[in-house]
């Protein structure tokens, strides 16, 4: 096996005390096993995977759950809780820990003022967010006066797939996140590829999640909407390809021989970042995942140091500094 370095992890979820008794019997994704988490678990898993630093996130739904509550603000405080349970974590253990703040995006001025209260207040490391929020994907005009603002700020975004607004057929009763998931990230890109949102904002540090979902399969069929339709002439990004390889990529649940080749051809290596998928993929996955990112040959070393921990270094500086 290659010699890792110490690793990032920037697809590792937590799933604080608040949140999760907040969640309740409630179903977070169909047909999905819904782990427990502390943070003991999380730093033995990273222990006996060489993981320095782990960047947490939370996992669909995020706080969608909390939209349809009598409250309005109900989805709001509970970002606002996870968030400084997040920099209590941080606090706890400064080497070992970083955070992507939880918006609610679904009230996109609501997210503007968590994220400024996260980065400002809170000083976590990066913003999270979901592919799509009440049927809109992070495309859609309602959403872009938080992604400039990401963009602006130089915060680095995680975005996370979450169930399909639509339902499977009755007869295709699969868990989402099993196959869905990794094309709730190809449409959340493809919104953002044609609605011109990814080249308004060229310095936005968006990072997809599981080695881009179907992206590096699409990649070139991407480049046909105008072929397919003429309409989407003044709608295309004048390079695909090109805004495509901006974007950065976790190889959470994709460090195999099968999606590691597709997504070399897409990204270059300073754009691919490690991530286990911790806890939703077992202790056994991280393990597996690891293995599978140090044996593949697809790499020198200078660029699997990169992907291993570089990378994210320069996407998150206070780890750095650490």
């Amino acid at each position: 096996m290659n010699r890792l370095p110490p690793l990032i992890d920037v697809h590792h979820h937590a799933i604080p005390p608040a949140y999760a008794k907040a969640l309740g019997n409630r179903v977070a994704i169909p047909g999905v096993d819904y782990p427990t988490w502390t943070p003991e678990e999380s730093l033995a898993v990273m222990d006996r995977n060489g993981t320095a630093t782990a960047v947490v996130s939370i996992t669909a739904p995020g706080v969608t759950f909390l939209d349809g509550d009598e409250d309005p603000a109900a989805a709001r405080r509970m970002a606002r809780t996870v968030n400084e349970y997040f920099a209590g974590l941080i606090e706890a253990h400064p080497d070992r820990f970083a955070a992507f703040a939880v918006l609610p995006l679904s009230d996109p001025a609501a997210a503007k003022d968590e994220l400024a209260y996260a980065m400002d207040e809170l000083k976590l490391d990066g913003a999270g967010v979901l592919t799509s929020y009440q049927g809109r994907y992070l495309g859609d005009a309602l959403f872009e006066p938080v992604l400039a603002e990401l963009a602006e700020r130089g915060v680095p975004v995680h975005v996370h797939p979450g169930t399909p607004p639509t339902r499977d057929l009755a007869t295709f009763d699969l868990p989402p996140s099993l196959y869905e998931f990794t094309f709730e990230t190809t449409r959340t890109v493809a919104s953002l590829l044609f609605n011109g949102v990814l080249d308004r904002l060229p310095e936005l540090k968006m990072i997809v999640s599981h080695a881009g979902g179907a992206l590096p399969f699409l990649a070139r069929r991407l480049t046909y909407g105008p072929t397919i339709g003429r309409y989407l002439a003044e709608r295309a990004p004048a390079d695909v390809i090109g805004t495509l390889r901006r974007l950065y990529y976790d190889i959470a649940m994709s460090a195999n021989e099968f999606a590691l080749p597709a997504l070399q051809k897409l990204a270059d290596p300073a754009r691919i970042l490690y991530g286990s998928d911790f806890p939703f993929m077992p202790a056994a996955h991280t393990a597996e995942n690891t293995a599978g990112f140090a044996e593949y040959d697809g790499w020198d070393e200078e660029e699997r140091a990169a992907v291993g921990r570089a990378n994210a270094l320069a996407l998150f500086p206070r780890l750095a500094r650490e």
